[in-house]
């Protein structure tokens, strides 16, 4: 027996907020002299948010977005410079 495929619907509002935060926390990572790509990648696969570091409150910014609303606006960003 065949299921639909799922949707996930994300509002444009809810993007900007997004991108403003892992603006921070991407900068925050960046000054503490971690290389945020490895640092959010081992975020994203594991959830573990102490990939994240804790300076200037970067983990407890991330934490209060769903990972799979990150992950929506990361792909969503990417597929459009394609």
């Amino acid at each position: 027996m065949e299921s639909e495929t799922a949707r996930f619907n994300f509002s444009s509002d809810e993007s900007a907020n997004v991108r403003e935060l892992m603006t921070y926390v991407y900068a925050a990572l960046k000054e503490k002299g971690y290389n945020p790509i490895n640092q959010l990648v081992g975020y994203f696969i594991s959830g573990d948010p102490t990939y994240i570091t804790s300076y200037k409150g970067a983990r407890g910014v991330i934490k209060r977005i769903d990972r799979d609303e990150l992950l929506e606006v990361i792909i969503s960003e990417y597929c459009q410079k394609l």
